[in-house]
C-alpha cells in the first residue's frame, strides 16, 4: 500500500513556500544605485485657447490618463511664461495665464515633468473641455 503524504511538507515545497513569502525580502541584500522617486501633484488645471489649435480636430481620439508633452514659449507675445501643451505633434492649447507661473519657472530649470488628460467633456464652453494634472517626480 502506498503511502499518503497528507500534510507533510517536503524539503522543496518548504522553500519554494518560503521564497515566496513577501516578508522574505527583508533577508534578502538591497540592491544598490535603485532609487526610489516619488510623484507630487504640481498642478491641476484646464487647457486654454483649445478652440484655436487642434484639439476640436482629433477629440474622438483623446483618452483620459493619455500622456501630453509641455513645452516652454519663452517669447510668446502674449505670455512670457507661456507652456502650450501637445498630444503628440498636436496642440492642443495652453496652461492658462493664472496657472503657469511655478510650471514655467520648473521647465526653464530643465526639470522633467509630467502631464497627462484627467478629464473630458464635451462641453459648449470652450474653457471646460480638457482637463490635465502636471505633476514631477523627486527622489523618496
Amino acid at each position: 500500500m502506498a503511502k499518503k503524504r497528507g500534510y507533510i511538507m517536503d524539503r522543496r515545497s518548504f522553500i519554494k513556500s518560503i521564497l515566496s513569502l513577501p516578508l522574505f525580502s527583508f533577508f534578502l541584500p538591497l540592491k544598490e544605485g535603485i532609487e526610489r522617486y516619488e510623484k507630487i501633484l504640481l498642478l491641476d488645471t484646464v487647457v486654454a485657447g483649445i478652440r484655436y489649435y487642434d484639439a476640436e480636430r482629433i477629440w474622438n481620439s483623446l483618452y483620459i490618463g493619455e500622456p501630453l508633452l509641455l513645452k516652454r514659449e519663452p517669447h510668446n507675445p502674449y505670455d512670457e511664461r507661456a507652456i502650450e501643451i501637445y498630444r503628440g505633434n498636436n496642440k492642443l492649447g495652453y496652461i492658462p495665464r493664472k496657472d503657469n507661473g511655478v510650471i514655467s519657472q520648473v521647465l526653464d530649470r530643465n526639470e522633467r515633468l509630467y502631464a497627462n488628460i484627467s478629464w473630458l467633456k464635451k462641453d459648449p464652453d470652450p474653457w471646460n473641455r480638457i482637463g490635465i494634472k502636471v505633476w514631477m517626480e523627486v527622489k523618496a
